[in-house]
């Protein structure tokens, strides 16, 4: 059952999947009703899941779950793994890659291997303040408060 992403409290879980690259206003645009019509239909051992979705950026799909309503499990986090592959590889992209960082350069995201973002830092293209993208955020009250953080302030922080 969908309910709005705003209505949804702070403790529902959340899953976080990065494109590698940033999608047509089209692409983004057909994502967004497929994501409406999965999220109207996810279930939980037959009970309906109240969840939501946010798109940001042009590049990131966020899931959402109230968790107190219904919990999500195995067999429904499955199907939602086999939705996003199914936008895999229908758009030819990737996400679920978790070896990747997506961050702010300026305005523009940038999208880089772990190993290409280490020798940023090593390089100081990259530095502590940068805006990083948290991806390992669990619930919506994270994910407002950390998602979008300077790389010293998230898991990041390990390579300066």
């Amino acid at each position: 059952m969908y309910i709005p992403f705003e209505n949804l409290p702070g403790e529902s879980r959340v899953w976080i999947y990065q494109s590698n690259r940033k999608f047509s206003e089209e692409e983004f645009s057909e994502i967004e009703t497929d994501l409406k019509a999965f999220v109207e239909e996810w279930a939980a051992h037959g009970t309906s899941l109240e969840a939501s979705y946010q798109l940001k950026y042009n590049r990131f799909i966020i899931l959402a779950v109230n968790q107190e309503v219904q919990a999500a499990t195995g067999c429904s986090i499955d199907s939602s793994v086999e939705f996003i592959q199914s936008l895999e590889k229908k758009y030819n992209v990737d996400l679920l890659d978790k070896m990747n960082v997506t961050f702010k350069l300026g305005e523009h995201i940038a999208h880089k291997p772990l190993i290409d973002f280490k020798k940023m830092v090593k390089d100081k293209s990259v530095s502590e303040n940068t805006i990083v993208f948290n991806n390992l955020v669990n619930n919506i009250e994270e994910f407002n408060e950390s998602w979008e953080v300077p790389a010293a302030d998230s898991w990041h922080s390990r390579f300066f």
